[in-house]
């Protein structure tokens, strides 16, 4: 079952994509067209893809208890702080010896170190069919655009940059409209 946000996400692209194709035929050609088109249509899948991926590979870490990010710090001090140069619980190193600074620097990375059954869950995700499909829909378009002498540039990224708007301008919406259901 797809989710409301994604239902809002997929009416909004094809809305759009009307209003490109509507354009498209009135002021311009057929070959405006067929470019607008193919890079819409695979800009849609690429977006699509990655965020179901991202999606599964989110809820997977959730379900592992994988947890990533330090939430100790704000996001202002790392900005400002990005090495921790000036925590308040600063530690002094006791060590004076640059070997065993060394040493510990690579015992504290190799202790960080993922394994590769980790590695391998995570590329899963991040590597799944339907995103490897959609970036090839994305380099085929373009081939054949490019082989028939179709390729328009300009039109072509136009229409691959589009996809990438509305997604975000939903999401923004989406976000919006939520803060103000939590206030009221």
């Amino acid at each position: 079952m797809m989710s409301k946000l994604t239902l809002q996400i997929l009416k909004a692209l094809v809305i759009v994509d009307v209003i490109v194709i509507l354009i498209s035929v009135i002021f311009f050609d057929i070959k405006m067209l067929w470019n607008t088109q193919i890079g819409f249509i695979s800009a849609s899948l690429v977006m699509l893809a990655s965020m179901k991926s991202y999606k599964r590979m989110v809820d997977a870490r959730v379900e592992h208890n994988v947890i990533t990010l330090d939430d100790t710090r704000d996001t202002i001090d790392k900005l400002e702080d990005e090495h921790d140069l000036y925590a308040e619980e600063s530690v002094e190193e006791v060590s004076a010896d640059i070997r065993d600074a060394v040493k510990d620097e690579k015992a504290r990375m190799k202790k960080n170190r993922r394994s590769l059954s980790e590695t391998i869950r995570d590329t899963k995700a991040a590597l799944s069919l339907s995103r490897i499909g959609a970036y090839v829909v994305l380099i085929l378009g373009f081939f054949y655009l490019n082989r028939h002498g179709l390729l328009m540039v300009p039109s072509y990224i136009l229409a691959l940059s589009v996809p990438m708007f509305v997604v975000v301008f939903v999401l923004l919406s989406n976000k919006e409209t939520q803060t103000q259901d939590s206030l009221q």
